[in-house]
């Protein structure tokens, strides 16, 4: 059992024995190697019962039935279980076992169990339950169901450190807008960054930016030929976005004939030395080898496509093309020439405050704007020559490579670490910067959010820095890549910068924000009540894209379907919205202050919508628990519309004895008390609905 360490604490566990001894129950039991919360979790309570009385039926360890007692999917199967083939007990068979410990099972919190195939059903008294849930949430607010004891050493300790978490994300490319694609790795990223920091751990929000590299030579010339002082002042990324797609589409052409004639020449090859045909099937015959021909006259092809392809690119270099051009004003910069320099800082510059504009309307803050320009060259140089040293890297026609082929690893194929022209790659700084990060923070986890598009890359990276050894292995092991799938357009199609397909977010915010704003209009007297319309209307929008990209699983990818994300049916943005706006009107109807509410006696909520609602209501500090564990958002998303059915079930419960009236209505309430009970439940789901909400990074509205 963990200790208390505030005085908060100690006040709500006086509260939970005080509910305890009404049942003639002295107090929550402690029990050996078992790690419960009970003052920020209730069902935490129930677990110390349950774990106490089924190691004195069965006699097996606490750390087993803990392990074992588990969540069922439906409340309908019970508020836990216990499958018993868990408890690895020899000579009794699970259905005979589960049917001891239900037959000897004896608690007043909790309800006769039951035994089905295997597995004992424990269904919570009710009555007990509301008095320990309801009072908890009313007292700890927008505190509950998080637990910071989880972010100590020693969770049981409060004296024991803090531990530090950096979580990297966003990261966009200088010169490249903000499109929906990055919305992924931004809300994520802050996601698990409030999700760290509810759970007690210091946290660090990373930006590492693109921020170097040879396309800000293409850029460069792009802006002298395309760019224009006052348009990049007034709007740096979407200006300079601008310029980039047509200077790319200048260098497509400028590239057609050498591209041309290097598909011509792969295609050559290809039929020169034929891939070798697959390994059957266990059990299916090999395919013949089909007969191969390579004519001289196919051979002098090849021959004569490979010069003209030196000629071409003879040709390019001298122009010099602007692939040439970029690549000599890269090299400048990495020589720290003043003038290519301060080109570079000022895109950068303009390019980051139009980034925090963007970043605040999402809620998100970064407490370090890094990037690749930042890597020293002495860390890249020292890791460069641990990898020389250690035999990890080799020539390769005066570029730089790792053959992991060579090192256990044929899957991850090769990767070149260093240029021919001398200068670094991405990998490299990758490499150093992982090693500067750890030097200056001493971080306990880092977490990479990067989209699944660079898996083998970041693979590619962790098994480096693995061969490295010590200390750049000491470091990797401290860190995670958690990788998303990628944002499509409407129709399922890639988005491209350099092809200008993307789609801006600034340009969808403003769309969605429009959309709810018209949608808030159209009732007049309400809408005269919203303090801030255009404020709320931009909530609203940004609830209602962070919902969609928030529905599934991180892995997969999903289409961004304005249509969708913005309607009020079904599982969306908007529907938590109201949900929340109208608890919040509840109330201000009802004239209850939060000291009213704090004297609810809530063993009058009995009809079965109500008592569905305090047990899910209960599971909220274990939904946050889990969630840590996943680090999914749809594990909170799912549980907050779970909830917010119940919630519904409630404003539709009907007594059919007493002609159909509302049982859980506040107006209709029999009594003040019943009032004052029912009144403080809605705002115990309003607090745990905000709750969810702000933990995936929503501003709750109480008017829309």
């Amino acid at each position: 059992m963990a200790a208390t360490n505030t005085s908060a604490d100690a006040a709500q566990m006086q509260h939970i024995n005080a509910q305890l001894e009404k049942l003639g129950i002295t107090d929550v039991p402690s029990l050996e190697n078992v790690q419960l919360f009970p003052t920020v979790n209730p069902i935490d309570v129930y677990r110390a019962q349950i774990i106490k009385k089924v190691q004195e039926i069965t006699g097996a360890e606490p750390k087993v039935i803990d392990n074992a007692v588990q969540w069922t999917q439906d409340l309908k199967h019970g508020d836990l279980c216990l499958p018993v083939a868990a408890l690895r007990f020899k000579g009794k068979k699970p259905d005979e076992l589960a049917a001891e410990i239900a037959e000897k099972f004896e608690s007043p919190l909790v309800q006769k169990p039951t035994a089905d195939k295997g597995f004992v059903r424990f269904f919570f008294e009710p009555t007990a339950l509301a008095q320990l849930t309801g009072p908890t949430i009313l007292k700890q607010k927008d505190q509950y169901g998080f637990n910071s004891s989880l972010g100590h050493t020693d969770p049981s300790d409060p004296n024991s450190p803090q531990k530090l978490v950096i979580v990297e994300y966003s990261s966009p490319n200088i010169a490249k807008e903000f499109h929906t694609g990055h919305l992924r790795s931004t809300i994520i990223g802050g996601f698990l960054v409030k999700l760290y920091e509810r759970a007690g751990w210091k946290t660090l929000s990373m930006n590492y930016l693109g921020d170097w590299g040879k396309q800000y030579g293409v850029l460069s010339q792009g802006f002298d030929k395309y760019g224009n002082e006052d348009a990049l002042k007034e709007d740096a990324v979407k200006h300079l976005n601008e310029v980039y797609v047509k200077i790319n589409q200048d260098n497509y052409v400028e590239q057609k004939p050498a591209n041309e004639l290097k598909a011509k020449i792969d295609d050559l090859k290809k039929q020169k030395v034929p891939p070798k045909p697959k390994k059957p099937a266990k059990g299916e015959k090999p395919q013949p080898v089909p007969e191969h021909k390579w004519t001289d006259e196919q051979e002098a092809e090849l021959e004569e496509t490979i010069k003209k392809l030196q000629a071409v690119l003879k040709e390019l270099e001298e122009k010099p093309s602007i692939d040439e051009k970029a690549r000599r004003f890269f090299k400048r910069m990495v020589d720290g020439e003043p003038e290519a320099i301060a080109n570079w800082q000022r895109f950068r510059d303009y390019s980051i405050e139009k980034y925090k504009d963007m970043y605040a309307r999402l809620n998100i803050y970064f407490d370090d704007y890094s990037g690749e320009s930042t890597v020293l060259e002495e860390d890249m140089e020292r890791a460069a020559k641990v990898m020389d040293e250690r035999g990890l890297t080799e020539l390769s026609e005066g570029a730089v490579l790792v053959d992991f082929g060579k090192h256990g690893k044929p899957k991850l194929g090769k990767t070149l670490v260093k240029k021919r022209d001398g200068t670094s790659l991405y990998l490299t700084r990758d490499i150093a910067a992982n090693s500067e990060r750890h030097d200056k923070y001493h971080f306990d986890k880092m977490i990479y959010v990067i989209a699944s598009q660079q898996d083998t890359h970041v693979a590619q990276f962790f098994e480096i820095l693995r061969l490295m050894g010590s200390p750049y292995s000491d470091i990797v092991g401290k860190c995670e890549n958690l990788s998303f799938g990628m944002v499509k357009d409407p129709k399922g199609q890639t988005m491209s910068t350099r092809k200008g397909t993307v789609i801006s977010l600034a340009d969808s915010l403003d769309d969605v924000h429009n959309f709810m704003h018209d949608v808030m209009k159209k009732n007049e007297d309400k809408y005269k009540q919203v303090e801030d319309p255009e404020g709320t209307a931009d909530i609203l929008g940004i609830s209602s894209i962070m919902v969609q990209d928030f529905s599934g699983k991180m892995a997969n990818g999903y289409n961004f379907d304005m249509e969708r994300m913005t309607s009020f049916e079904g599982d969306t943005g908007p529907y938590l919205q109201y949900a929340h706006a109208r608890l919040c009107s509840m109330k201000r109807k009802s004239e209850l202050s939060d000291s009213d509410l704090a004297n609810a006696d809530f063993s009058l909520i009995t009809a079965k919508e109500g008592i569905d609602l305090v047990r899910t209501l209960a599971q909220w500090p274990d939904v946050f628990n889990n969630t840590l564990k996943t680090q999914e958002p749809v594990t909170v998303l799912t549980y907050l519309f779970k909830m917010s059915k119940a919630l519904s079930s409630c404003y539709d419960a009907k007594d059919t004895s007493n002609k159909n009236a509302k049982t859980m209505s506040v107006v209709y309430a029999e009594s003040p008390e019943k009032k004052v009970a029912l009144m403080g439940l809605y705002e115990s789901a309003r607090q745990v609905l905000a709750n969810g909400m702000k933990l995936l990074g929503l501003t709750p509205v109480e008017r829309m």
